[in-house]
């Protein structure tokens, strides 16, 4: 995730070394540092359980920011979350940041502190006091690799561990220089095809590219292709579904406080590599603004969510994890002796849906606010072997459970292993049940070349079970159903080649009505190297048990769990629709007389009539202006009329063909050349390629911010919208937000006045009273034609 450099100059180790060091004389740090550094990882005190609610932010209380967050189920069945250098501890009287810091949860709803990736004296030399943003984190070969951006060299750095703590070893930049890539080398995230191929996806302002990568996860090789380019497009995050490739990237500003247009936007392909498209079928690679809105500002006082990960429950519900900005609470104070000015970003994390096809927050509700039900981070079956014993836990047919015993090692803690070499299927089941619509999951591992270890993904009895192995000497993922004590057909799927046995993989099953998937991956971050599907016969699909299966020697299993498979939602809440058209407050422009050049005209030129405004073929025709309406620079002509009073959208239909950058036309909701909502098709560069444009739609307020130190007396901020065309239907909605003393205003475009993009919200301090408004400038050469203005209540 891109910041402002303006905002956050770049300043040497010995600085910050400095800064810490005076911190800790003057008695500043707070007691989290201390417990975090000195308490090893083997020693966690934090144990599973269910909460019922959560609440975001997730980091309240326990950080004052956390940007660009990424999490990870640890081998020890917690949940970790990392984030970009901040300081995360100013309420507590600490200047300085912390170099990747680390938190981590029993239940996805409460975090704790629990490090940092580098110190000032474990930061590499090669950084040259570069920020550290923008962490990604995988589970590989036996060890945690973690990749972040290394801001001001322009480049990508990578760190391994052998616990989700530490300690971390430096690996290196990851990209060569040049990359290959026309962007800011920035911003990066890993993701791991079927067949095990693993990739890396990069990029920041205003491209995202992607390349393949070496097997240990330290360097790119290979071709480099561009997936995405777009406007302050960034924080690229692939995952695998349904066949498709998601690619879930941000756009617009993520780090101007009140002032940050940032949301979460998406497309998907058939291929890793491309190309990707949203949902109105646009290309990624188009040079526009897309569509496919995840995640934007709803109004409810975030602000600017963006730059996500994704993480799912025991359950199989899918869960987006990123930051928003609080209205109320929107800046940091100024950090490292006044040298940084940063947002304050907490982490937040919201229900994914995944709607005919496509993934949307809350089902397109947005950020939640208050109370909300908590992800399944507790089973209905099962168990984590951390507290060193077999309690809950029976042997196949009823037997004890002297045919098992507990292991212990660093990372994992407990985990199971059957005693002696058994030469048929050994079971150990649980003493609990789950339902029949069920997801099932352990983390497994054979570490002998002829052993096999599998999950019970639903047991019943010795002679009734469903079974789903990883099979070294086949080199497969083999499911068995045993129904009556007959196999009702084995299926086999292949692993990849160079499958690291000797290593944990999560084995994930959700049964469905007659249908089972089953999921191999290191790290349960829906990128599967292996993936079954197959019938169950009815007989099959029960209540029961949830265990593992051992076969030969070598095999090891931890983190089983059994819970009820996840309700989808199925559909959007409805967007909003306008009410009756209000005849009074809206023009067809069937007239020959231009508005606001008449006594009794109810518009009002602000700076006008504007040079060449014509009416012609029913429609108000407007040369664009080399004039401005932008912080201090209010040049522009400003065409305007009355609102009504109450709640209402103001629609116009725009024909508009710009051809040079910075030529713009649209609606505006205007209270003074300091105070406005702007929504306009506009031509803007793009910053990697000289004299390239893109044509997108701007949706941006103008306005105070007091909130910063020293307050900003005009702020300007943007977000994008969906794909712009020639003719293009806007709408402004306005909201009167008595309980907040705001006013709400939200953006929509369509390309055929039927089918709508919403964007997201924009709020401003209720103040003066806004008036409807049309706007053509910038940059002059092109002709912007309004077919209408109307205005319909609600």
């Amino acid at each position: 995730m891109r910041r402002s450099r303006s905002r956050s100059p770049r300043h040497s180790p010995g600085t910050l070394v400095a800064a810490l060091l005076c911190a800790l004389l003057a008695g500043l740090l707070p007691a989290a540092r201390a417990t975090a550094a000195a308490r090893p990882a083997a020693e966690r005190t934090t144990t599973a359980h269910q909460a019922a609610t959560y609440h975001n932010p997730l980091t309240a209380g326990v950080v004052d920011t956390f940007p660009d967050p990424v999490m990870i189920r640890g081998k020890d069945g917690l949940w970790y979350a990392y984030g970009t250098q901040n300081p995360v501890f100013q309420s507590k009287g600490e200047d300085g940041e912390r170099m990747l810091p680390i938190l981590r949860s029993a239940d996805l709803a409460h975090w704790e502190y629990a490090g940092e990736v580098f110190t000032p004296e474990t930061k590499p030399a090669w950084h040259r006091g570069a920020r550290l943003w923008a962490p990604d984190i995988r589970y590989v070969d036996g060890h945690y690799t973690l990749s972040y951006s290394v801001s001001s060299e322009n480049t990508v750095g990578v760190a391994t561990a052998p616990t989700p703590t530490g300690p971390w070893t430096d690996r290196g930049a990851v990209l060569p220089s040049p990359s290959g890539c026309a962007t800011g080398n920035i911003d990066q995230a890993q993701f791991t095809d079927e067949g095990g191929q693993p990739y890396l996806y990069w990029g920041s302002y205003d491209t995202i590219c992607v390349a393949r990568m070496n097997a240990a996860r330290t360097r790119i090789e290979g071709a480099v292709t561009e997936v995405a380019q777009g406007r302050r497009m960034e924080g690229g995050f692939v995952v695998r579904r349904g066949g498709h490739y998601y690619l879930f990237y941000s756009d617009a500003g993520c780090c101007d406080g009140a002032y940050s247009g940032y949301q979460v936007k998406v497309g998907r392909a058939t291929s890793p590599t491309g190309p990707f498209v949203d949902d109105q079928g646009v290309p990624l690679t188009a040079a526009t603004s897309k569509g496919g809105v995840v995640l934007t500002a709803n109004g409810n006082g975030w602000i600017g969510p963006g730059h996500n990960a994704l993480q799912t429950d025991l359950s199989g519900q899918d869960w987006l994890v990123y930051h928003a900005i609080s209205s109320d609470d929107p800046d940091l104070k100024p950090a490292a002796g006044g040298t940084l000015k940063l947002s304050k970003r907490p982490m937040l994390m919201d229900r994914l849906d995944w709607i005919d096809g496509w993934p949307v927050v809350r089902a397109g509700a947005g950020a939640s606010q208050g109370a909300q039900r908590a992800p399944v981070a507790s089973p209905a079956a099962g168990g984590t072997f951390n507290d060193g014993s077999l309690k809950g836990w029976h042997g196949g047919g009823g037997s004890g459970t002297s045919g098992w015993s507990v292991g212990h090692e660093r990372d994992a803690r407990g985990f199971v292993t059957p005693r002696g070499d058994p030469t048929g299927p050994a079971h150990l089941v649980s003493d609990r049940s789950a339902p029949a619509a069920r997801r099932a999951e352990a983390d497994l591992r054979v570490t002998s070349a002829t052993g096999a270890a599998g999950l019970l993904a639903g047991y019943s009895g010795p002679d009734d079970f469903v079974v789903a192995w990883l099979d070294r000497q086949r080199n497969a993922l083999v499911t068995d159903v045993r129904v009556d004590g007959r196999s009702r057909g084995t299926r086999t799927t292949p692993l990849p080649p160079g499958f690291s046995w000797d290593t944990w993989h999560n084995v994930a099953a959700e049964i469905r009505g007659d249908r089972m998937t089953v999921e191999v991956s290191a790290d349960r971050l829906r990128d599967a190297v292996a993936t079954q599907e197959r019938p169950l016969p009815a007989a099959a699909v029960r209540s029961g048990k949830v265990g593992v299966a051992a076969r030969g020697a070598g095999a090891a299993a931890d983190n089983v769990a059994a819970s009820a498979l996840f309700t989808p939602v199925t559909s959007r809440v409805p967007e909003h629709e306008p009410g009756p058209l209000l005849p009074a407050y809206s023009d067809d422009f069937d007239t020959a007389t231009v508005p606001g050049t008449t006594a009794g005209s109810p518009w009002v030129w602000v700076r006008g009539p504007a040079s060449g405004v014509t009416m012609s073929d029913g429609a108000l025709s407007w040369p664009t202006q080399g004039a401005e309406l932008y912080l201090g620079t209010n040049t522009a002509s400003v065409l305007t009329r009355d609102a009504p009073p109450g709640d209402y959208t103001a629609e116009t239909r725009l024909r508009f063909a710009p051809g040079r950058a910075n030529q713009q036309a649209g609606l505006v909701l205007y209270g003074n050349d300091d105070r406005y909502y702007k929504l306009v098709h506009a031509v803007l560069p793009v910053s990697h390629a000289d004299g390239k444009t893109t044509h997108l739609t701007e949706f941006a307020k103008e306005g105070e911010r007091p909130t910063t130190t020293p307050p900003t007396p005009v702020a300007y901020g943007p977000m994008f919208g969906g794909p712009p065309a020639d003719t293009l239907w806007m709408r402004l909605s306005y909201h009167a937000d008595t309980a907040r003393d705001e006013t709400e205003v939200r953006a929509a475009t369509s390309t055929d006045g039927v089918h709508w993009v919403h964007t997201g919200v924009w709020t401003l301090p209720t103040s003066s009273k806004l008036r409807i408004g049309l706007v053509a400038q910038n940059t002059a050469g092109a002709l912007a034609r309004f077919d209408y203005l109307h205005t319909y209540r609600g």
